[in-house]
């Protein structure tokens, strides 16, 4: 009778604890507590790249800050040390000049970084490296970060794909508005004070004419002729990134009767950016 007692008290505590676990809540490991991978990128734009294929499984410390100017910045001793510990270098690839000034430096610093050039397979325009404002170069970019990140990190590459999957449909959905917001305009020239925009002028079948020209401030002779020229072309849009002075575009386009519409080349946000951009420069030309 006493062995059938125990065995019945036995069979109720196992039946207990069995409910019981329905009720006690999962606790998966956090992913906040998992190792990250650190990542570094040139300008912040990529870190939008980084961070839509690498999802929660990455650190990223952008090198030239938001507001800055990749063609004159020196980083901070505070990124340095970061450099060092660093996993993946993605770089721009594009001869940019903080990059031709420091990547070799920076690999110097950590030989153990992967530095993974994300303008590899890119049409290249001389002299141009903003080869991130062409969603249709960045759908190209966006794969060797996926690259990068399985090389280092094998085990999550499913995960990976699936994120490279999703925002490759995003930079689809962006290229085909872009190209539905130019499909009616007819003057399909504009004035850039920097000339940023030539890989999306290239993509959406625009003429860019940039005021400063090789990094120099234009000298009033060349103003003069530029504004001439606009005239001539019945041109009446001028960009202007808020990384430079816009002095001189202010006068262009007073000169000329125009518009100015601000275009950030390099805001973080990317897809949002760059569409926001796409609808202004598009209202103003039409």
């Amino acid at each position: 009778m006493k062995k059938i007692l125990s065995l019945t008290l036995v069979i109720a505590l196992i039946v207990i604890l069995f409910v019981a676990s329905f009720f006690i809540p999962f606790r998966p490991t956090s992913k906040t507590n998992q190792s990250k991978i650190r990542v570094m990128v040139t300008i912040p734009p990529q870190a939008e790249f980084v961070k839509k294929v690498g999802g929660e499984r990455v650190q990223v410390t952008v090198m030239v800050p938001p507001g800055y100017n990749p063609h004159t910045y020196e980083p901070k001793p505070s990124q340095l040390k970061e450099v060092e510990k660093a996993e993946i270098y993605f770089a721009l690839g594009s001869g940019i000049d903080f990059e031709v000034a420091w990547l070799s430096k920076l690999r110097e610093i950590n030989r153990k970084m992967l530095v993974v050039n994300c303008s590899e397979g890119v049409q290249m325009i001389d002299r141009d490296p903003h080869v991130w404002l062409s969603p249709r170069n960045v759908e190209i970019m966006v794969g060797h970060v996926y690259e990068g990140l399985v090389q280092v990190d094998p085990a999550n590459e499913k995960y990976y794909r699936e994120n490279l999957e999703a925002y490759l449909q995003e930079l689809d959905i962006l290229n085909r508005e872009i190209e539905a917001l130019f499909s009616n305009v007819t003057n399909r020239i504009f004035i850039a004070y920097h000339p940023s925009w030539g890989y999306f002028a290239r993509d959406y079948n625009l003429t860019q004419i940039p005021i400063e020209k090789e990094g120099k401030e234009p000298t009033a002779a060349s103003i003069a002729a530029l504004i001439e020229q606009a005239k001539r072309l019945n041109v009446k849009v001028v960009v202007v990134s808020p990384q430079f002075n816009v002095k001189s575009a202010e006068v262009v386009a007073e000169e000329i009767g125009g518009k100015i519409v601000l275009a950030d080349p390099l805001a973080e946000d990317y897809v949002n950016n760059l569409r926001s951009v796409a609808l202004r420069l598009s209202e103003a030309m039409s």
